[in-house]
């Protein structure tokens, strides 16, 4: 019986060592497009995140990051850079109207029994931006159709012109004042009524 000889050792396979990774250049008009969202952020997420809060979002700090994300996603084709607080404007309206619209079609589609409703804890940032003295106001403005209410808090609030609130509405001037108009005289009525 012939005995098996060994293999012969073979070297193990080296990979000469690699080198570091370096970032890859970037892009002149990607570290613009950041800069210019990094002011947008800095001069206008307050102001933002009241507004969402006024039109009545029950997670204003998410309507917002999204509106931040979408124009983000959407700069290059941003025709005036100028126009992105508008377009930033309009964004939480369109979001905040459509989370209100998903959660009352939400509401009317659970099988089960309404549950005893829990008291809504409002967020650090909602809190601090509401003062005493505004929450009996809030608390009317809360109580309006959704478009008296953004009319509203598009016109005294921000002090937009009719037409700025039209194109952030998507609606036509004449439904602006529509809306204002019965808006004011509802929380005129609202505002009477509690005192």
């Amino acid at each position: 019986m012939r005995r098996r000889q060994p293999a012969p050792l073979q070297e193990p396979h080296t990979q000469p060592p690699a080198e570091p990774l370096l970032p890859a250049p970037r892009d002149p008009a990607e570290l613009e497009r950041e800069a210019a969202l990094a002011r947008l952020f800095e001069l206008h997420y307050s102001s933002m995140l009241r507004l969402a809060v006024l039109l009545g979002a029950d997670d204003p700090e998410n309507v917002v990051a999204e509106a931040y994300y979408q124009i983000y996603r959407k700069w290059r084709r941003l025709r005036d850079v100028e126009a992105a607080e508008a377009y930033l404007r309009s964004t939480v309206c369109n979001l905040t109207r459509m989370r209100i619209r998903h959660l009352q079609v939400a509401r009317r589609h659970v099988e089960n029994p309404p549950s005893p409703p829990v008291d809504i804890v409002a967020s650090a940032e909602s809190t601090a931006l509401l003062r005493d003295d505004q929450r009996v106001l809030i608390d009317a403005l809360q109580q309006l159709p959704a478009r008296q209410r953004e009319a509203l808090v598009l016109r005294h609030w921000l002090g937009l012109k009719e037409s700025e609130i039209a194109a952030a509405m998507g609606i036509s001037s004449g439904s602006v004042k529509t809306h204002t108009a019965r808006g004011l005289a509802a929380l005129t009525q609202a505002m009477e009524a509690r005192r």
